[in-house]
C-alpha cells in the first residue's frame, strides 16, 4: 500500500508538499472549497515548482466551481509543469457546495463532467451547454496539447462507485464500507502519531490541535446529514443543541469552523483528546501502524495521511516514520 498526505490548501501548503516528497509520500492531494481554503489548482502549480518525485492531484476537485474548459486548462497547465505526475480527482463536492447554500451535486452530472474533462484533456472537442468547446493551448504557451491524466472520484457510496467504475478510475474514500473492489483505492485518514514516551494527559491539547480537526469533522458530518450518530457521539447531543439554537444564516459557518484545519473553540468544549483518540488514527507508532496495515487487507491501495496543527512537518514526519519504520 502506497503512502499519501493531503491538505486544506494554504501559503504554507507547497512548501509541506515539497517537505513531504522529501519522507518519501507517494503523492499529495489538495481539498477544493473556496470558503475555507486557498484555490487547489495555484496550490498545485507552487508545489510543481519545489518537486520532482511524488504527485499532484486535486482531492477532490468540485464540478459546480468550475466550466469544464477551465478544469481542462488547469491541469493541462500542471501537467506542463509536473510531467507524469497529475491526477485528477473529482466529486459532488458536498462541504465545499453547502458552504454556498447548494446541495451536493449529482452523480450523473460528476459522471458527464468528467467525461468531458478527460475529452478535452485529450485533445478533443465536446459539447457543452449547447456549444462546442475545445481547448486550444498554442505551442508557444508550453502546456501540451493532449494528455492522458488518471482520474479518481470522491465516493461514499454505490452511485459514486457505479460512476467510478464507468470511467474506468479509482475511488477516494473517507469511510469503511466505501469502495470495495477497486484496484485503486485511496482512503483519508486524520490523526497524530504519539512519542514512546510522550505523556497523554500531558499532550491532551497538542492531541487536539493534531488530531482534533479529524475528529471535528465526525461530529459535523453527522450533524449536517442528519445522521443519528451525532446522539451517540460524546457531547454530540450538547453540541447539536448549540448549533441548534442559532439563527439559520449563521449555522453553516458554525458548524463547519475550521473544517479540517482547526478544532472552533466551541467544538473544543466537546472534543477532547480522549474523544480525538478514539475517532481518529492516534495512538503509539504501532498501535497506528497495525490499523494502516489493517486498511490494505481491506483493499485500501493507497492511504493518504493528512496533517492537522501548528507542526505540520512534525505530523509527515511521525506518520511517516511509524507507517515506515527504518
Amino acid at each position: 500500500m502506497k503512502l499519501s498526505c493531503a491538505f486544506p490548501p494554504g501559503s504554507t501548503t507547497p512548501d509541506h508538499i515539497a517537505y513531504a516528497e522529501r519522507l518519501g509520500y507517494k503523492r499529495a492531494w489538495v481539498y477544493d472549497s473556496p470558503c475555507f481554503y486557498h484555490d487547489p489548482w495555484s496550490t498545485l502549480a507552487r508545489a510543481a515548482d519545489r518537486t520532482h518525485t511524488i504527485g499532484l492531484g486535486t482531492g477532490v476537485a468540485v464540478i459546480s466551481l468550475r466550466h469544464v474548459a477551465v478544469t481542462a486548462s488547469a491541469l493541462l497547465g500542471l501537467e506542463a509543469l509536473a510531467p507524469g505526475r497529475v491526477t485528477f480527482g473529482v466529486g459532488t463536492g458536498g462541504t465545499a457546495r453547502r458552504m454556498l447554500g447548494q446541495a451536493a451535486a449529482r452523480w450523473a452530472d460528476v459522471h458527464r463532467y468528467a467525461d468531458a474533462v478527460r475529452a478535452l484533456v485529450r485533445g478533443d472537442a465536446v459539447q457543452w451547454d449547447g456549444n462546442t468547446v475545445r481547448v486550444m493551448h498554442p505551442d508557444l504557451v508550453g502546456s501540451p496539447r493532449r494528455a492522458e491524466i488518471p482520474i479518481v472520484f470522491g465516493v461514499g457510496g454505490p452511485r459514486g462507485e457505479q460512476v467510478a467504475r464507468a470511467c474506468g478510475g479509482g475511488v477516494f474514500t473517507i469511510r469503511e464500507g466505501s469502495g470495495t473492489g477497486f484496484d485503486w483505492h485511496c482512503r483519508l485518514g486524520l490523526g497524530t502519531i504519539l512519542d514512546e514516551d510522550e505523556d497523554e494527559d500531558e499532550s491532551a491539547v497538542r492531541i487536539v490541535d493534531a488530531a482534533g480537526p479529524g475528529a471535528a469533522m465526525v461530529y459535523h458530518h453527522a450533524y449536517a446529514t442528519g445522521s443519528a450518530m451525532l446522539d451517540r457521539l460524546p457531547g454530540g447531543v450538547d453540541l447539536a443543541a448549540e448549533w441548534d439554537a442559532l439563527p439559520q444564516e449563521q449555522r453553516a459557518a458554525a458548524v463547519w469552523d475550521g473544517h479540517l484545519v482547526q478544532v472552533s473553540e466551541r467544538d473544543r468544549r466537546y472534543i477532547t483528546a480522549a474523544t480525538t483518540a478514539s475517532l481518529t488514527l492516534t495512538g503509539r507508532p504501532a498501535t497506528v501502524r497495525a490499523r494502516v496495515e489493517a486498511l490494505a487487507e481491506q483493499g485500501v491501495t493507497e492511504f493518504v495521511y493528512q496533517p492537522c496543527g501548528p507542526d505540520i512537518p512534525r505530523e509527515l514526519r511521525a506518520f511517516a516514520t511509524a507507517i515506515r519504520p527504518t
